[in-house]
């Protein structure tokens, strides 16, 4: 049998509300790998249309954890990054990448700062700079079209998309320094909603899509980052990885849109496991 895969997930941990680590954890460690946390702050629930809830920076924190791991010599087949919340992380982030990544280490960066053409209130003006020097670090980012266009300084466009406008950012992000580029959000017309995947090396194009389901559903980017990861992890091509975590994603939206589930508790992704681990031939 292959030596587990052992993933550093970077992410807030919301306690209540499924996204970050609470759909980091059971996708990637169902899909195989060995899933060590480096929580970023603890909500009680996700800041997604809920309201009142708690919050505790763990910035602080980072730098003991990080400390202990490397006294116990933890080495990393991937880093997977998702929600920081400050310039103060960035630069933690940045440096535990440069402390863990060896050869062969996958870094995935998902640059989470922004949605529906605006970048979230609890960030400045000036934090895209931040988050796309952070991005040169990764093998692998996934903005949605937003935050890609924060982290180009282009002004954000409305859909539909045509391949010209797409294919001209994913070549515009492949300059910040990741060579493999999945750019989410994008659709060419209404009923279908997926990703665009670029390959920089090989300057391969490709897309996966799914068919939209109306409404927001929170937390879906994180179920989709996750499952993508889980796939590249256990082999597939990136393309493969993307339409995968596509199918699953949409998946989970559509179950949670015939339960009539409050849509801000996150979705079912759980149900789809088994239908995820036949994808990955698990």
């Amino acid at each position: 049998m292959d030596q587990q895969k052992r993933v550093m997930a970077v992410h807030d941990l919301s306690c209540f509300g499924k996204c970050s680590l609470t759909v980091a954890l059971p996708i990637l460690s169902a899909a195989g790998a060995e899933v060590t946390a480096l929580p970023t702050a603890v909500l009680s629930t996700h800041t997604g249309g809920l309201t009142g809830y708690t919050f505790r920076d763990l910035t602080e924190d980072i730098p003991a954890i990080v400390k202990h791991w490397k006294s116990l010599g933890l080495r990393f087949d991937a880093i997977y990054t998702g929600y920081l919340g400050s310039f103060a992380q960035l630069e933690l982030v940045s440096r535990v990448i440069s402390d863990f990544r060896e050869e062969g280490t996958l870094v995935c960066i998902d640059p989470v700062m922004a949605d529906g053409g605006k970048l979230y209130p609890a960030f400045g003006e000036d934090f895209p700079g931040g988050m796309a020097k952070l991005c040169r670090n990764a093998d692998i980012i996934l903005p949605n079209l937003t935050e890609a266009a924060l982290l180009l300084g282009e002004p954000y466009r409305e859909g539909p998309y045509g391949e010209e406008y797409v294919e001209y950012m994913l070549h515009g992000l492949a300059e910040l320094g990741p060579r493999r580029i999945v750019l989410t959000g994008v659709w060419t017309e209404p009923e279908h909603l997926g990703c665009a995947v670029y390959d920089a090396k090989s300057g391969e194009i490709g897309y996966a899509m799914s068919r939209r389901i109306d409404g927001f559903y929170h937390g879906t980017g994180d179920v989709f980052a996750s499952a993508l990861l889980g796939a590249v992890l256990a082999g597939k091509t990136l393309l493969q990885a993307a339409q995968i975590a596509a199918d699953f994603t949409a998946g989970s939206i559509r179950r949670t849109h015939d339960a009539r589930t409050d849509v801000r508790f996150g979705v079912n992704f759980e149900a789809g496991i088994p239908g995820y681990l036949r994808s990955l031939g698990l």
